[in-house]
């Protein structure tokens, strides 16, 4: 768990992550034993009596809501004595509530190793790394904290929320199912439980498990808050909203009623409440929220309710993955003829998107942006803005610009695409397809990069593509990044050909970019590559997902309006949607030009 380690490529999750852990480190029960503590001889209250006054402060301030308070108090203490490890548990717990997630782990990893038999200890330390993502190390002290007190519903209940991120569903279920055998009547288990099935797309199984946790604790909010992320993609988005509105007052702690608030936003968009649910999705920049980011701009955010941003130097500051840029970089021309001919427009994106934002907007100056991950947290720098003459006046995200550029879906111009993949490249390409013989040259992607938790459910085996793979009078192209030696074997033993063309397909976008461009037809489910070619002005079919926003309540895709899209009912209805592909690529095949209408 290092304290600095680069981030390769943050991915905004499609849907907010369903919660499922419990346990509050700050709890009335939790802050009994800790008094408790403070009263027991092992601390030797004749030597440490400041020190033990300064905790029990701290222990005040933390039943009175005020953590920073809590936190100093805690300090204090341990500025007497650095070797009091129920100090630095009580400074884990205010940093932890504070949201300083980093802080917070070293401060539990201090008091684990001097409070080596504190299982209590353990169980927050299991509960804050799942939370931050070290999911094995979480396993190990959950197992460390169960072995001392097994059947705990808490801490069994967590120990399963990690199996199921790890994507253990079975021995996620094997470890609900033994103790709601015994607890048949405890909410958080059968929650948690309908977390395993909705992480796997089983929405209406798992809605049959939130509405049982419900039937126990009719105000157990994390429930109403999961059910509401199961109607959703179920058809009912107005009943899911509701679920949220009610859920919000019961948010335990800042993670959680941001994560509520991240789900109302996109909510708000499916619903095509527009610009309210791109003003809602400002939360997305919460502290709270572990994927969050932080910006290390020297210049003011702008605030174009207060400020006009004419003649000014403008940085737009790209955000989450390379398809978010893709999508909310559809603004930036907006910016640029809100700064006039006397202003200047600065833009830091992916830097493997450079070249293909800087020919779409000569105007403007593009250059890279870098995260690293500080303290469990990400900050995105911009070192190219740093050697700018004359820096800039002001910055803002990019996707905090829907809301001013955005305001409702006509304002969404329709055009067909709006990036510039490289003429020279672009006809390259077409010259190597051409080498591959008679056909309809389909690019072809199926998965994504990271699979990891509830992402799992937007994405299809390959095996599953097999009626696209097959269609007669189609050459497939492999576009899929990443290791696919084993799904591009089992094709070929299964006498299908996929042309793989000889670049990094993870790296090389400006080749990735002009190939879509020169393809006949692009194929797969959301993800950057298939954005990258509605981006280009390629022709994509894009497999969308049940609970996709960006349709905005329409039946297009704004951002895309030439993109064709196969939208999944369900999340498991993958067998159908891949047989109206094959359909569609039967009747392209026999007409051609019906693809460039």
């Amino acid at each position: 768990m290092s304290a600095v380690e680069l981030v390769p490529e943050q991915i905004h999750g499609i849907a907010p992550i369903a919660q499922g852990t419990a346990g509050d480190s700050a709890s009335p029960e939790a802050i009994r034993k800790l008094s408790h503590q403070l009263a027991s001889p092992k601390l030797n209250v004749k030597t440490q009596r400041k020190a033990l006054e300064k905790l029990k402060a701290s222990l005040m301030a933390i039943r009175a809501g005020d953590f920073e308070l809590g936190a100093r108090r805690a300090l204090d203490a341990l500025k007497m004595d650095e070797t009091n490890g129920l100090a630095w548990h009580v400074l884990a717990i205010c940093q932890e509530k504070s949201g300083r997630l980093g802080q917070a782990l070293q401060a539990y990893e201090a008091a684990l190793k001097l409070l080596p038999n504190e299982t209590d200890v353990a169980h927050d330390l299991g509960r804050l790394a799942q939370q931050m993502g070290y999911l094995e190390i979480a396993e190990k002290l959950l197992l460390k904290y169960l072995a001392v007190e097994p059947g705990h519903i808490e801490a069994t209940n967590n120990l399963a929320c990690v199996q199921r991120d790890q994507k253990r569903y079975g021995d996620a279920v094997e470890t609900l199912r033994a103790l709601i055998a015994v607890e048949p009547e405890s909410p958080v288990l059968w929650n948690t439980l309908g977390t395993v099935l909705s992480d796997q797309g089983e929405m209406g199984t798992a809605l049959t498990f939130f509405e049982e946790a419900l039937r126990h604790d009719p105000n157990f909010a994390k429930a109403r808050y999961n059910r509401a992320n199961a109607r959703q993609p179920l058809g009912d988005a107005l009943g899911a909203l509701e679920d949220l509105d009610a859920a919000m007052p019961g948010a335990e702690n800042p993670y959680e009623r941001a994560m509520m608030n991240m789900a109302r936003a996109m909510l708000l968009m499916t619903l095509g409440r527009i610009p309210e649910g791109f003003e809602a999705y400002e939360v997305r920049l919460d502290p709270h929220l572990p994927e969050s980011m932080r910006v290390a701009v020297d210049a003011p955010r702008w605030d174009p309710k207060t400020e006009d941003i004419r003649g000014k130097r403008l940085l737009i500051v790209g955000e989450q993955g390379i398809a978010d840029e893709m999508v909310f970089g559809t603004v930036i021309g907006d910016a640029i003829k809100a700064v006039g001919p006397e202003g200047k427009v600065f833009v830091a994106v992916e830097p493997r998107l450079i070249g293909l934002f800087q020919r779409a907007h000569p105007e403007a100056v593009f250059g890279g942006h870098k995260a690293v991950k500080l303290e469990g947290r990400i900050t995105r720098y911009v070192p190219f803005a740093e050697e700018l003459e004359g820096g800039v006046d002001a910055w803002v995200p990019m996707a905090s610009l829907l809301a001013i550029y955005r305001p409702t879906v006509e304002s969404f111009p329709n055009r067909r695409g709006y990036l510039v993949a490289d003429p020279a490249k672009v006809a390259h390409w077409k010259a190597e397809l051409e080498k591959l013989g008679p056909g309809l040259k389909v690019g072809l992607h199926w998965k994504s990069l990271v699979l990891t938790g509830s992402r799992a459910r937007y994405f299809s085996s390959f095996e599953r593509w097999k009626p696209v793979l097959t269609t007669p009078g189609a050459v497939m192209v492999n576009l899929q990044c990443g290791d696919v030696a084993e799904d591009l074997a089992a094709a070929e033993a299964a006498g299908v050909k996929i042309w793989t063309p000889p670049i990094d397909l993870k790296d090389d976008l400006e080749d990735v970019a002009a190939l879509s461009a020169a393809l006949d037809l692009v194929v797969g489910p959301g993800i950057a590559g298939t954005n990258l070619a509605a981006a280009v002005g390629g022709t994509a079919w894009m497999i969308t997902a049940p609970d996709d926003w960006h349709y905005l309540a329409t039946d297009k895709y704004p951002f895309y309006p030439h993109l064709e899209f196969f939208r999944r009912d369900t999340f498991d209805d993958w067998e159908g949607v891949i047989a109206r592909v094959r359909t569609a690529l039967d009747e392209a095949v026999a007409n051609p030009a019906s693809l460039a209408a």
